[in-house]
């Protein structure tokens, strides 16, 4: 129980040789307990108030107030990415619950196991534009997997275990139950565990055996395959039976921006991050491949480029658990619809079964990718206006930190950078909003990732734009004693959009200062906000300064640390596919470099 809380309020006496009557509001709290729930992220008010009077009630549930609901569905994403457990966000009706849908939709997009418990007005009151009424489960319903309303209390058991069922079964994802407030207030017997059932929902977990070996047999015959790694794979818990499957087939590998993790970046099969800004041999790979093995990957926009010249010579294999997926942006040759992670123990038997002793090494084609290592290895140059060059600071954050850390992005050139150049060892360790690309994801989500994993260090690694939208829940980080670190890469700038504007628009910077680091303005400055927090704040502009911050910061556990780096706002990310061409059309290190058009 938080130590903030009043007095506890008495549970009604339990009738003889029957289940203790209690209220729908203490239903939900002790539906969370069996569940195993031990910490939640929410934001009181009125339509939810029961729920959390309830929480007064002894109780096991940590309970962790946000500033802002959206911090506390993005602590809630945090939490389950970093934990592999479904994650609770808690809001009232009206805007408290439409505060949430960001993070709800960003939770759909990547698949992140999470409930979101929303108070609702009373039911005689819906429908008639009640003070802080809105239909959250209209709202919702395209952005999750599934919405309850409860207006009875009887169904509060049920509807909650319904939602961490479907939430962490199948694809995971984000679950809404809006509860009204007479459901909260009504007393009821509270039974447990609820029986119910769910029609139609049946996720396929087994692959069917004759795809399996259709999938084995292509592999077999392939000359130039590539092992294409998704988010499923984490999400699945399936990193060892992925680097079993790639040994024994000696098969290259490539992780997306979901997947960083899942496959060690220090083994010799690993070519990178595919995608817009991704390695230029994992790029190729993909483009210059007769086989495509996607392993819980959706084919996303930035991975293929333009859809229709993606990887044109290439069979393809799709394995997703969703079959909505399998075949929405690339026919499949093979279509497997299963559980990545059992796919790859049945794949790996039948591929050995296929090629008997004789495992294939595809040597010309590993010399081909080797070439292309050797030639173009990821780097980046030193800014020319003498600030720092944020790629640098970003591995040494990594390097310090080591491979436990748990590294948490927001979006722009700072999350592509963070997934370039700290080296990812492990699941579970890289943290950010893909399909989204949510700006304000890093501070509140290293947040949750900091009360899943209280042991390893988490950075928050942002932008001064993205940090200007939630950095109100350090504040949350100050008071409950959650120690994340926050590296903010200030370029003074909306530094992705920027960089399109340099490419593609003329330098016409069209309102993307940021007048946050590079005069003597500073609106805001960055460590005075900081301080005002409670945080340890640092300022680092030059090169002597980086690895002191970092160590520091490192060293610092009592509170949180936010370190403003001062970086050039000319740096860019590369190399780049520019949106709408093939990846064949890969530009390295400079916008005037000329693309790629080899062949194997």
């Amino acid at each position: 129980m938080p130590a903030d809380q009043t007095a506890a309020v008495p549970r009604p006496p339990a009738r003889p040789g029957s289940a203790p009557v209690i209220r729908g509001a203490e239903a939900v709290v002790r539906s969370l307990e069996a569940l195993g729930v031990t910490d939640v992220f929410g934001l009181p008010g009125g339509a939810i108030i029961e729920t959390y009077d309830a929480l007064t009630v002894e109780n096991s549930i940590n309970h962790v107030l946000v500033r802002h609901e959206q911090g506390a569905g993005h602590a809630a994403e945090g939490y389950a990415a970093a934990s592999g457990r479904v994650g609770v966000a808690i809001a009232t009706s009206g805007p408290g619950a439409t505060n949430l849908v960001t993070a709800i939709a960003d939770a759909y997009m990547d698949s992140v196991p999470m409930v979101a418990i929303t108070g609702q007005v009373f039911s005689t009151l819906m429908g008639t534009d009640a003070f802080q009424e809105a239909d959250i489960v209209g709202i919702t319903m395209p952005i999750t997997k599934h919405s309850f309303l409860v207006t009875k209390a009887e169904d509060i058991p049920r509807a909650i275990a319904q939602a961490f069922e479907i939430a962490s079964t199948g694809r995971p994802g984000p679950v809404l139950v809006d509860i009204t407030k007479d459901a909260q207030q009504a007393e009821v017997p509270f039974v447990w565990p609820p029986r119910f059932d769910l029609p139609g929902y049946r996720p396929v977990t087994k692959a069917h055996g004759k795809q399996i070996q259709a999938a084995a047999a292509l592999l077999a015959e392939a000359k130039h395959p590539v092992l294409y790694v998704g988010g499923g794979v984490i999400r699945a818990g399936a990193s060892r039976e992925l680097l079993a499957f790639a040994e024994s087939s000696h098969t290259p590998v490539v992780t997306t921006l979901m997947a960083r993790g899942a496959f060690p970046d220090s083994h010799p099969q690993h070519l990178g991050m595919p995608g817009m800004h991704g390695a230029v041999p994992a790029v190729l790979a993909l483009q210059e491949a007769d086989l495509i093995i996607a392993l819980g990957a959706r084919f996303d926009d930035r991975v293929t480029g333009k859809a229709a010249l993606f990887a044109p010579n290439a069979k393809v294999v799709h394995v997703d658990i969703d079959p909505a997926e399998i075949g929405k942006i690339r026919v499949a040759d093979v279509p497997i619809v299963g559980d990545v992670k059992d796919v790859l123990v049945d794949l790996e038997t039948a591929y050995g079964s296929a090629v008997a002793a004789r495992a294939p090494k595809f040597e010309e084609w590993w010399a081909y990718l080797d070439g292309l290592r050797e030639q173009y290895p990821l780097g980046y140059t030193e800014p020319s206006d003498g600030r720092l060059a944020p790629q640098g600071i970003i591995q040494r954050i990594g390097e310090l930190t080591g491979p436990e850390g748990v590294f948490v992005a927001g979006v722009g050139q700072h999350q592509m950078w963070a997934s370039q150049f700290i080296r990812y060892e492990r699941p579970n360790s890289w943290l950010n909003s893909g399909g989204a690309g949510t700006m304000g994801y890093a501070v509140p989500a290293a947040m949750g990732a900091k009360v899943a994993q209280p042991d390893r260090p988490v950075w928050a690694i942002d932008g001064d734009g993205c940090f200007q939208m939630t950095n109100q829940e350090l504040a949350t980080c100050a008071l409950n004693d959650i120690p994340i670190k926050v590296a903010i890469i200030n370029n003074s700038s909306l530094g992705m959009v920027r960089q399109w504007q340099t490419l593609f628009y003329d330098g016409r910077y069209s309102h993307t200062e940021l007048n946050t680091g590079h005069d003597s303005k500073r609106i805001p400055d960055f460590v005075k906000l900081a301080e005002a927090y409670g945080c340890l704040a640092i300022r680092v502009e030059s090169e002597d300064q980086i690895d002191a911050a970092i160590t520091l910061a490192l060293e610092t556990n009592d509170r949180p640390v936010v370190i403003d780096f001062v970086v050039s706002s000319d740096a860019m990310v590369w190399p780049m596919v520019p949106q709408g061409v093939s990846n064949s059309e890969i530009q390295y290190a400079r916008e005037n470099s000329p693309a790629f058009d080899e062949e194997i």
